[in-house]
């Protein structure tokens, strides 16, 4: 299947509800996969945890198109990457690199605005829809919003602002919106309800349950760096059981790990 198709699969999925559980490296991909994921996508912190590097664009951008090429070889779903926001400040770059992205399997990314004014990502939304259309791929640009996620502003604003970045990234050309650590159900629904793009939400504590968030109009639920947190939380248990003498929770752990050699098979 060409990108493009992979893509257009990728778009089709949205019209319903869309579970990613996220991946950080090929054998968590294959897994989520075989589990029975419809599509991979790639969380930014864990991917940079491991490779040895903190959150937040540290990962060097080679490491990231190399992953990505790596899981969609195997893959027959299709896959998202986490670009974070674009590995660059200047639009013309972070484009060229969602480009080199899309060649390496990628028919998906997460981009962020950040701590950034919103009109930087409107400038890169247009530049990477432009760059794809000369380059023949096609790319869904899941445009993401810090606003509760970093307090960017007051409370009582946070909605208001929310909604305002939504219709300029919409305006942009993205054609998703990504709004983590919103928890609560009205908020949740009036964004869906007032920006015409399928609405990403991220699991965290407080988040409403799967049947609440389908009611709200939600259309995809991101684990994001959740899943790796709950395996690197699993080692930790094993490891403290074992260095105290114990072989219990490593075998406990481990019950649920499929076959790896098998899933690393083409």
């Amino acid at each position: 299947m060409s990108q493009t198709q992979m893509a257009a699969r990728f778009r089709a999925l949205h019209k319903g509800f869309l579970v990613l559980p996220n991946a950080w490296d090929v054998a968590s991909a294959r897994i989520a996969e075989d589990a029975g994921a419809e599509a991979i996508a790639t969380s930014s912190a864990a991917v940079a945890w491991a490779h040895g590097y903190p959150d937040g664009e540290k990962l060097p951008k080679a490491r990231l198109l190399q992953l990505v090429g790596d899981i969609a070889r195997l893959s027959k779903v299709p896959v998202s990457a986490d670009s974070e926001a674009g590995f660059s400040a200047t639009p013309a770059e972070t484009a060229a690199f969602i480009v080199a992205l899309a060649k390496a399997g990628a028919v998906g990314i997460n981009l962020e605005d950040g701590t950034d004014e919103p009109p930087l990502l409107v400038a890169k939304i247009k530049a990477i829809k432009d760059a794809c259309a000369r380059e023949g791929v096609d790319v869904y640009v899941n445009a993401r919003t810090d606003v509760y996620l970093k307090t960017l502003v007051p409370a009582e604003r946070a909605l208001d602002e929310t909604l305002a970045r939504g219709k300029l990234y919409k305006d942009a050309g993205a054609d998703g919106f990504f709004v983590p650590w919103v928890g609560d159900i009205a908020a949740i629904a009036r964004i869906a309800a007032t920006i015409d793009l399928p609405l990403n939400a991220l699991t965290f504590r407080n988040l409403p349950s799967v049947s609440e968030l389908k009611s709200a109009g939600v259309h995809r639920l991101s684990a994001g760096a959740g899943t790796a947190r709950a395996a690197y939380g699993a080692t930790r248990r094993a490891a403290l059981d074992l260095l105290k003498g114990s072989y219990a929770a490593m075998n406990q752990e481990a019950e649920g790990c499929p076959n790896l050699n098998a899933l690393m098979q083409p």
